[in-house]
């Protein structure tokens, strides 16, 4: 097996933001930040994108729609992990996860992510940084914009979705450092309701 493309990135990562730009600002709005961050609209059975071109388009989302932003990435995040969930974990998995005790489930949820992680971090580094609370760090991370408060949006959503719908439901995952801020990693803690 061929070893992963580190500087490329999943096409969820902008795929899943489409929908919820079309609804936020209509097509002709959203066909008009693709081309201000030159991005092509990736298709639907896309493999892999570069990493630049993922960043380059979280960057403009931050900077063209500052208001609207957060709930967009929110949205998306949410979106990814429904096609996650969808498409890339099978069901029974997805039944085992769910089975196990939560400590367990979690556990074996937090392996799989990390195994899977050059898809959404790309260059980034990924790791399991603690148990209690679960929480995940992933350093240098591309998608990072700057910014006075943590704003990896998406990636929050896309962990939420995930524990929410296989371990935890109704958890909150709260970004405590954040490499747009200048912290040496975006870590995001996981709590269960």
């Amino acid at each position: 097996m061929n070893a992963p493309a580190r500087n490329r990135i999943g096409p969820n990562a902008i795929l899943q933001h489409l929908p919820v730009l079309d609804a936020a600002i209509g097509p002709r709005m959203r066909h008009a930040l693709l081309h201000l961050a030159e991005v092509a609209e990736p298709p639907p059975d896309s493999g892999m994108i570069p990493q630049e071109d993922v960043a380059r388009f979280h960057r403009f989302v931050r900077l063209y729609l500052p208001d609207k932003a957060e709930a967009v990435q929110h949205a998306a995040g949410l979106g990814t992990a429904d096609y996650i969930l969808a498409h890339r974990i099978p069901r029974p998995a997805q039944a085992l996860i769910r089975a196990l005790p939560r400590p367990l489930g979690a556990r074996l949820l937090a392996a799989a992510i990390a195994k899977h992680a050059w898809t959404f971090a790309g260059t980034g580094t990924f790791r399991i940084a603690a148990r209690r609370p679960l929480t995940f760090e992933i350093g240098r991370n591309p998608l990072a914009v700057p910014a006075r408060a943590p704003g990896c949006t998406w990636h929050a959503a896309v962990f939420a979705g995930l524990f929410g719908a296989l371990v935890w439901p109704g958890v909150t995952v709260v970004e405590t450092a954040c490499c747009g801020c200048g912290d040496r990693v975006c870590r995001f803690e996981l709590h269960p309701r």
